[in-house]
């Protein structure tokens, strides 16, 4: 498995900010005669990094030059007044502090780097994907990408091929009475109503799933997406009577154009929904 250097970087940082801070722990409690004064450093230097999280280096980097000139006068001031020795301890907030405030500006820049890959990742997730993913359904992606093979069978060997709209009436209004747990499941129960009147080499697809509008590309001709209308519309009333009203406490009306396909006329797959949508003005 290949291992993610900034994620590896980012544990790594994160444990080691854990270990520092046990380090800071530990000493502040080694020395109960300086503990108040060991104390208010541990919080300085633990302010410092959280201004470094919420910042950038740079300030952290200014504020613990800051605190090491002060801790400096702090500790010339003592030896000073009071004669105390400048042994190993007297260092430990001055390396301590640094290195806080490093470690938490890597771990930082290390999750921040994941957050952007992650979001590009998703972004080509949602580019690339081809089904919509709450419903299932094949989505504008895939009919752009059938639409060229379906467009060349039916230019190369003569074969109509439309593209009936399906748009439900109201949606806006119907939507209200759904609630946002139960729209996937209308959307796929209104979708078994197209599939069930196609044939097996048809293709559904979910086009506009906040207007409730699905496309059936359909190897046929003017006549025969009649006959499809005709056959979506019967289906649609039993779905009315048996299941959708019962279920949904309101009954579904759809309108539906169709448009064939002419190479010279559709510039691509995306001009070939925008003419076909037009059609649905003449279904009232």
């Amino acid at each position: 498995m290949k291992v993610n250097r900034n994620s590896l970087i980012s544990d790594i940082a994160f444990l080691l900010f854990l270990v520092l801070c046990m380090i800071c722990i530990a000493f502040t409690a080694s020395d109960p005669n300086s503990y108040v004064q060991q104390l208010i450093f541990l919080n300085v230097a633990f302010l410092i990094v959280i201004v470094t999280y919420f910042t950038t280096v740079t300030t952290g980097l200014v504020l613990n030059v800051m605190f090491i000139f002060g801790y400096g006068m702090f500790i010339m001031y003592q030896t000073v007044s009071r004669g105390d020795t400048i042994g190993l301890p007297t260092y430990f907030w001055m390396i301590m502090t640094p290195l806080l405030t490093i470690t938490i500006w890597v771990f930082t820049m290390a999750s921040q780097k994941l957050q952007t890959e992650n979001e590009m990742l998703r972004g080509q997730t949602a580019r690339l994907a081809t089904l919509d993913e709450s419903t299932d359904l094949k989505n504008v992606i895939s009919f752009t990408r059938d639409m060229d093979v379906f467009a060349g069978i039916s230019t190369r060997y003569k074969i109509p091929l439309t593209l009936l709209v399906i748009k439900v009436k109201y949606w806006k209004e119907i939507r209200l009475m759904i609630s946002d747990e139960e729209l996937p499941d209308a959307i796929r129960d209104i979708s078994r109503i197209g599939q069930s009147s196609i044939r097996t080499n048809d293709t559904l697809y979910l086009l506009d799933k906040e207007d409730a509008t699905w496309g059936l590309l359909l190897f046929t001709d003017q006549d025969g997406v009649k006959t499809v209308m005709e056959r979506i519309r019967q289906n649609l009333k039993e779905f009315n009577m048996h299941e959708f009203a019962n279920k949904y406490k309101v009954d579904l009306n759809l309108k539906m154009g169709s448009l064939e396909y002419n190479h010279e006329t559709v510039e691509s797959a995306f001009d070939y929904i925008v003419q076909a949508k037009k059609q649905l003005e003449y279904d009232v």
